[in-house]
C-alpha cells in the first residue's frame, strides 16, 4: 500500500462514517510522543513523515501539515499528551481537519492545561473535528478549555466524545467551549457525547458558552456535572442571542444548586428561537420553581424531566409543565 500514510497501523478503521480505506482525498498523519511504541515504530518526532511507523511528535506541528479542506485526518495515539499554557499554544487554523484520539480511559489523549487562566486551545478554521480527547485543567479558573478566538468564524466545529475534567476544587475549568462575539460564527457547532466532570464552584461555571446568533447547533447525549452554583446553566449559555434550528437531546445535567430562574440545563434571554428540546434530565434543589430553561425562547419542548428537591429515590417532574 505504497499511496497509504498508514501501512501496518491501522485495519478497518471508520472515521466519520467513513472507512479510512476507501478513497479519502486527504491524508492521514499520526502523532505520538508517549514513547511508547509498536514493532517497526520510531520514537515521534516533529522531524519523522508523521506515518504511523514515523508519528510527528506534537499536534501543532501536525496541524502545519495539513491542507485546508484536503479532508486531512490527525491520528493521536494512546497515552500521547499536549500541554497548553496559553491562548496560542495550539491553534487549530487549517479548516477541515480532523483530530481523533485512540485508546480509552486514562490512556486517551490527554491535554493538560497550565501556567495561565488564560491557556486555551484556540480554534480559527471552520469544519473542524475533535474526538476521543481528555481535556484536563491543572491551573485555576481556566477561563476556557476551547476557544473561537479573535473574530474567527469557525463554523461546524465538532467536539465529540470528549471529556472535561478538573484536578481539584481550585484546578478547573470554568467553561469547556466558548463562542466569539461574531454573529452566526459558531453555525453548526455540535456538542455530542461529551462528559464535563467539574469540581470548583467558580461563577458563570458551564459545558458552553455561546456568545453570539446562531444556526443549527446541536447539544445531543452530554452528561454535566458541577458542584452547588446558583443560577448558572450546566450544559449552555445563550444568552441574549437568538438560536435558530437549535437541537437540544438527551442530556443529563447535575448540579444541586438552590435557584433555576436561567434554567439549570441551558439559557436563554431573547425569543426568536426555533428548534426542538427533548428527552433531556436535569437534578437540582431548587424547591419552588425549579425550571430547565428559561420560559420565551420559542422553542418546542418534549419530554423533559427536573428533579427539584434532589429527594433520594425520587423521580423528576414533567418540566417545562405538559399543556
Amino acid at each position: 500500500m505504497a499511496f497509504s500514510s498508514y501501512p501496518n497501523g491501522i485495519s478497518n478503521l471508520v472515521l466519520r462514517g467513513t472507512p479510512l480505506i476507501s478513497t479519502n482525498p486527504g491524508r492521514v498523519f499520526f502523532c505520538n510522543n508517549s514513547g511508547l511504541t509498536q514493532p517497526g515504530q520510531i520514537v515521534g518526532s516533529n522531524g519523522n513523515k508523521g506515518t504511523y511507523q514515523q508519528p510527528f511528535a506534537s499536534l501543532n506541528y501536525a496541524i502545519t501539515q495539513c491542507v485546508a479542506n484536503r479532508g486531512d485526518i490527525i491520528i493521536l495515539a494512546p497515552n500521547h499528551t499536549e500541554t497548553i499554557t496559553s491562548a496560542t499554544s495550539i491553534v487549530l487554523g487549517v479548516a477541515g481537519v480532523a483530530i481523533i484520539g485512540l485508546g480509552a480511559g486514562s490512556s486517551r489523549p490527554t491535554i493538560t492545561y497550565t501556567t495561565a487562566s488564560a491557556a486555551s486551545l484556540a480554534v480559527t478554521a471552520a469544519n473542524i473535528t475533535i474526538q476521543n480527547v481528555l481535556f484536563v485543567a491543572n491551573f485555576a479558573s481556566i477561563v476556557s478549555a476551547i476557544t473561537a478566538t479573535g473574530t474567527s468564524t469557525p463554523k461546524d466545529l465538532t467536539i465529540d466524545n470528549c471529556e472535561f475534567r478538573d484536578t481539584s476544587s481550585i484546578l478547573n475549568f470554568i467553561v469547556a467551549v466558548t463562542g466569539n462575539a461574531t454573529a452566526n460564527s459558531m453555525d453548526g457547532f455540535t456538542y455530542t457525547n461529551n462528559k464535563n466532570f467539574g469540581a470548583a464552584s467558580n461563577t458563570g461555571t458551564s459545558a458552553v458558552n455561546i456568545l453570539s446568533a446562531s444556526a443549527r447547533q446541536s447539544y445531543i447525549s452530554n452528561f454535566v456535572s458541577y458542584p452547588i452554583l446558583n443560577d448558572t446553566a450546566a450544559l449552555v449559555k445563550f444568552g441574549a442571542n437568538a438560536q435558530t434550528l437549535l437541537t437540544i437531546g438527551g442530556n443529563k445535567a447535575y448540579r444541586p444548586s438552590t435557584s433555576t430562574t436561567n434554567g439549570s440545563l441551558f439559557s436563554c434571554t431573547v425569543g426568536g428561537c426555533t428548534g426542538f428540546v427533548y428527552d433531556n434530565y436535569s437534578y437540582h434543589l431548587n424547591a419552588t420553581t425549579g425550571i430547565l430553561a428559561q420560559t420565551g425562547t420559542g422553542l418546542a419542548f418534549q419530554n423533559n424531566y427536573c428533579m427539584f428537591l434532589g429527594a433520594a429515590d425520587k423521580s423528576g417532574a414533567l418540566n417545562p409543565v405538559a399543556v
